[in-house]
């Protein structure tokens, strides 16, 4: 035999020399839960080792990440139900929790990467990412409006990466002309693109109380079952100036961020979701899988499907192994 695969992989020396992908703690951004309030550390019963913090709380969570190696984080709000309304008022009030615990994340660690959240989910009483009329018809136009308001917000707050997790039409050109318009050129736009009706983010749901209160979100996120439709997103965010392209779910859509990272020449992130988080840690503590294991794996796995950054909530624990 003149071609020996195997020996190639004799020795960890060598397997480290051949290695195609790697994952680094520079790839990870590291999802974060905010609450109103002073000294609450609440943890999410259905994402064992995830918590809500308040401020305080939060503020020392990230140093402790930073200290890590973790830089970057995306920051979502838990509202109480007491101030959600049919308008999502409360996503462009300037003294509400959020966009001022934003200015302080920015203010205490200027040098984090801080991400947002842009959807109207957590703060309505429908509990959609979209205006609902009588009729339960999500508003489109009338949304986008909304968002570019809300991303001025965040902008003025500090943040350095603006996320519209929305999948409303055309919001990606109209938040990036308003933040042009109001000077927030150099702020990023990392579009979910590829957002599908998931049956993942339960848990995600669970931290933030924000599953809808009647139908489901099938008109405005992705069918599971296309890939060619994911390409057209993918080509509209582009050419309306998102400077970062994101495929949510991950683990069970590799083959679109491969798609994506093969079609277009920016930055492919992928969203290492809740549910995908949960059933690691379920199986781990039943004693069915290396849960530190499975989740190396996983992300490595996304890595290999062309993903430059994935948000995953696995960061900390990867991140102090690696120390």
């Amino acid at each position: 035999m003149l071609r020996r695969p195997r020996r190639n992989r004799r020795s960890s020396v060598i397997r480290d020399m051949v290695r195609e992908n790697s994952v680094s703690v520079h790839d990870l951004i590291y999802p974060l839960f905010l609450l109103e309030g002073k000294n609450k550390k609440i943890e999410i019963n259905s994402m064992p080792g995830v918590f809500r913090y308040s401020e305080d709380l939060l503020l020392k969570e990230i140093g402790e990440c930073m200290s890590l190696g973790i830089k970057a984080f995306v920051l979502f709000p838990v509202v109480e139900d007491s101030y959600k309304d049919k308008n999502a008022s409360k996503c462009i009030d300037p003294d509400f929790f959020y966009l001022k615990s934003l200015a302080k994340v920015k203010s205490e660690f200027p040098e984090a990467l801080i991400m947002t959240d842009v959807a109207l989910d957590p703060y309505s009483s429908d509990g959609h990412d979209g205006l609902v009329d009588e009729n339960g018809v999500i508003l489109n136009d009338e949304t986008v409006e909304l968002l570019g308001k809300m991303s001025v917000l965040q902008a003025e707050a500090g943040v350095d990466i603006i996320g519209p997790s929305d999948m409303m039409d055309g919001r990606i050109e109209f938040i990036r002309d308003r933040l042009d318009d109001r000077g927030y050129e150099d702020v990023s736009i990392m579009s979910y693109t590829a957002k599908y009706a998931s049956a993942f983010y339960g848990p995600f749901r669970d931290a933030l109380d924000s599953a809808p209160k009647a139908g489901d979100k099938k008109t405005y996120q992705m069918d599971p079952a296309n890939t060619h439709e994911a390409i057209v997103e993918a080509e509209l965010d582009y050419l309306e100036g998102a400077d970062i392209l994101m495929v949510k779910p991950a683990l069970s859509y590799l083959d679109v961020i491969q798609s994506l990272s093969q079609q277009f020449d920016i930055p492919i992130a992928a969203y290492n979701v809740s549910g995908e988080y949960s059933m690691v840690k379920a199986a781990a503590q039943k004693g069915w899988l290396d849960g530190d294991s499975i989740a190396e794996e996983i992300l490595l796995s996304m890595k290999r499907a062309g993903a430059n950054i994935i948000l995953t909530y696995f960061a900390k624990e990867f991140a102090s192994r690696k120390q």
